[in-house]
């Protein structure tokens, strides 16, 4: 399972990188975030239950806070 979040991390370390090149600073320094803290559980050797129970968390304030944002800050641009 230790695996499976360093290949979290490097597909988020690939998003950094492109979101870098894109000029989307923002979304860049997210991305990086969830990089490292993907990459530093991963060396942590933690049970598969924890990893499991460390993943459900992040995916439930990963909705949370994208149900959020596209509800209440995102402005919509019809027509542009």
């Amino acid at each position: 399972m230790d695996r499976m979040f360093r290949v979290l991390g490097f597909w988020t370390g690939i998003f950094t990188v492109m979101f870098f090149v894109g000029e989307l600073h923002d979304a860049a320094m997210l991305s990086l975030v969830q990089t490292v803290f993907f990459v530093a559980l991963s060396y942590l050797k933690l049970s598969e239950r924890m990893y499991m129970y460390i993943f459900g968390a992040y995916l439930t304030l990963f909705f949370i806070g994208f149900t959020y944002y596209s509800s209440f800050i995102l402005t919509p641009s019809f027509g542009h």
